[in-house]
């Protein structure tokens, strides 16, 4: 079954983790054994070949660069032009990946019905037909098919100007967090607290002007609502767990979820171990200790099925290999081509072939089917 993720960290994996994504889990993890800078080195869960065998064929892929002032102790760039270029240097690596036929960009309506029907074999639509004829001469030599992804930006500190955003908007860029962890130039984000600056109203103006997706997730309360009240594009929460289940300002409280539910957002459930069991310290609590499982996974997404009523609303959004690995998720997870079984636990709870399908991918493909340009 073809499966959609909603948040990737991949050009961050493979520049400042210095990950060859191409290469197999086995031989990543092999370079990584006596390297110690990093808490979850040897224990990543991604890479190319891991999603197609898990049938991850379309996903979310972020560029993500925080600007830190003197005194914030975040871990981030020094200046917002040294953000910029940060994730100028991120799409470089998409664009490489592209001209290895790694990856394909999905920019609009139109390439992301061909890129859903090369990955499921369907006879392509008149609509559709030319980018799908394109995407099999590139595969005529028997090379795998591409990972197609949509370009996110999370945290916005690395927009310099508006008259950035625009360039980034016209090299692909589609949908956008304000905030990561906080405070930042244009959202408090987690941990913190407050509304939106200025600076931060104005950004959703130009972002609701570009025709942008806002994603809501690290939000703090306050900017939610304020989002909610100022923005009249289109809304999702790339990879944002519940409140209900792991209380954190940094999950989705049951209003929360209602009031995306009304506005037609889909919401990523992710798979960071902190978001999806209450109590979890960061490098001590390990999966074992507490039984984690992906079941959990599933629990969190039918707690929004149940809370809105329907299985529109829900989806993955893994945030896999976002500073973590396998000390930081459920237990029986290897990589994220595990994610391939959870559609039969939703079997399993009795959820209908139609509703699982919606969860793997049919909710975000119907959200982007009118949310991208046509």
């Amino acid at each position: 079954m073809l499966i959609f993720d909603a948040h990737l960290d991949l050009a961050m994996n493979a520049l400042e983790w210095n990950r060859d994504l191409t290469r197999s889990i086995v031989e990543i993890h092999e370079r990584e054994q006596h390297w110690t800078d990093k808490p979850d080195r040897g224990r990543g869960t991604v890479c190319f070949p891991e999603m197609r065998r898990g049938g991850i064929g379309v996903c979310v892929a972020t560029q993500i660069a925080r600007y830190v002032k003197r005194g914030n102790p975040l871990p981030g760039w020094h200046s917002p032009e040294q953000a910029w270029a940060q994730t100028q240097g991120q799409l470089a690596w998409y664009r490489a990946m592209e001209q290895r036929g790694e990856m394909k960009p999905i920019r609009t309506r139109g390439e992301l019905q061909a890129h859903v029907e090369l990955w499921n074999g369907a006879p392509a639509s008149s609509t559709a037909r030319a980018d799908q004829v394109n995407h099999r001469a590139e595969l005529e030599a028997g090379a795998p098919l591409p990972v197609g992804y949509i370009l996110s930006l999370e945290g916005a500190d690395s927009i310099l100007s508006f008259k950035h955003l625009e360039q980034s908007y016209a090299q692909g860029l589609r949908t956008l967090g304000p905030a990561h962890y906080g405070p930042g130039l244009y959202a408090q984000g987690t941990d913190a607290t407050g509304k939106f600056p200025e600076r931060g109203r104005e950004l959703l103006r130009e972002m609701d002007r570009l025709g942008m997706i806002l994603d809501v997730t690290h939000l703090t309360d306050e900017e939610f609502h304020e989002a909610l009240d100022l923005y009249h594009g289109p809304i999702w929460a790339s990879h944002s767990d519940c409140r209900a289940l792991a209380p954190h300002q940094r999950q989705l409280s049951d209003e929360q979820i209602k009031l995306l539910a009304q506005r037609g957002a889909v919401i990523g459930a992710a798979l960071d171990a902190w978001m999806m069991v209450p109590n979890w310290i960061r490098q001590q609590t390990t999966p074992q200790a507490v039984g984690l499982k992906l079941e959990k996974l599933v629990e969190h997404i039918d707690h929004v099925c149940q809370i809105t009523g329907s299985t529109r609303h829900s989806g993955f959004g893994t945030d896999l290999d976002g500073g973590f690995g396998t000390e930081q998720t459920p237990m029986d997870l290897e990589t994220i081509a595990d994610l391939a079984r959870v559609p039969e636990m939703f079997r399993a709870r009795g959820y209908r072939e139609e509703d699982v399908r919606a969860i793997a991918h049919g909710n975000f493909l119907r959200f982007l089917g009118t949310a991208l340009p046509k």
